[in-house]
């Protein structure tokens, strides 16, 4: 392996200690030039990951193949040998998150909505979803004859709905259908915000043509906040389930390194659909279909088995509690990801 040049001086640059070899007794830092060649710099990159590569493949062999040996050899002391997990799960979410950057989805066939039929009575314009004609949407009248003639209508309606969440199509038209309500009966101030923002979203959809092109760029930017967030709620679901002689920090150590094998094995998945993508017939489509079944069911199965060589507990109380930590932790994740999803919606800019 090549090495850097060392500098003539022998004078540290980072705490002036006199350097007899090529790195400083005092503080460590190697006495080598700061300004190098291209050439060099893709070699050094080279020599760094080649020089990483011993411990980097020997952790992702051990973290995909052996349930929870990563965990039980760090926290015994065994550090040297495997990558940190800390450093395994930023360096596998960023792969991860650039996967999905870069690897185009697959085309969907998009729903369009049904269209709104459209109704009138003494010049006003009354739009009647197709899907439930009972809610009517009432857009904001234009003159002062628009508005008695739309007052006309609105008493002769007396099926008024109490919810009519996503039916209006501007946010005008909404607030004037509010005020026309009895009182009884209009929106709080909460679902007054949710259908305000809903309506954007809508106008924002209309508008913009790679809206929902936005809308996955931005959930899948907020991915990586989503999981980092909910790690500590793994940990600490693992550390109510077991018994006190588990610290904290243990529980964190086997969540790192759960969610480090999610991950790579997520990006794995990510890098076939890539290729698969590009073919549409049967043998490809069947392939697609057993390799998410298996992935789902290698998660499935690699959370029990990990949690029982880890925690050592019998088999059949192993098997209780990650069947119901499983169970729990797919509930709130399920939560998680909604609230991402509108956190998601709302902030497409």
């Amino acid at each position: 392996m090549a090495h850097d040049d060392l500098r003539k001086d022998k004078t540290c640059l980072n705490c002036f200690h006199v350097v007899e070899n090529r790195f400083c007794p005092n503080c460590g830092q190697k006495n080598t030039e700061t300004r190098q060649s291209f050439a060099h710099l893709f070699t050094h990159f080279i020599e760094d990951f080649t020089h990483y590569d011993n411990a980097f493949w020997t952790t992702i062999k051990n973290l995909l193949f052996k349930p929870a040996l990563l965990t039980k050899e760090y926290l015994s002391g065994k550090r040297q040998r495997f990558v940190p997990p800390v450093k395994l799960y930023i360096f596998i979410s960023f792969v991860a998150f650039f996967l999905l950057s870069v690897i185009p989805a697959a085309d969907e066939n998009e729903n369009k909505e049904p269209k709104e039929t459209e109704l009138k009575e003494n010049g006003v314009t009354l739009g009647l979803p197709k899907k439930n004609k009972d809610i009517i949407t009432y857009h904001e009248p234009q003159t002062a004859a628009d508005s008695i003639a739309l007052d006309s209508v609105i008493n002769k309606n007396a099926n008024w709905k109490k919810n009519d969440f996503g039916v209006y199509k501007t946010i005008k038209s909404y607030d004037s259908a509010q005020q026309l309500k009895p009182v009884a009966i209009r929106d709080g101030r909460i679902l007054r915000w949710m259908n305000h923002k809903a309506i954007e979203i809508k106008q924002k959809a209309t508008k913009e043509e790679n809206y929902k092109e936005k809308f996955k760029e931005t959930l899948f930017h907020n991915i990586p906040k989503a999981l980092f967030l909910y790690m500590p709620f793994f940990a600490f679901g693992l550390w109510l389930f077991h018994s006190k002689k588990w610290y904290y920090f243990d529980h964190g150590i086997f969540t790192l390194h759960y969610f480090s094998f999610l991950l790579f094995t997520f990006s794995i998945n990510l890098l076939i659909n890539g290729v698969t993508d590009h073919f549409d017939n049967i043998v490809v489509n069947t392939f697609d279909g057993l390799k998410t079944i298996l992935l789902f069911g290698w998660w499935f199965f690699y959370f029990f088995r990990s949690h029982r060589r880890f925690y050592g507990e019998t088999r059949w109380v192993s098997r209780s509690k990650s069947f119901a930590l499983f169970v729990i932790n797919m509930f709130f994740i399920s939560i998680f990801l909604l609230v991402l999803a509108m956190i998601s919606a709302l902030t497409v800019h």
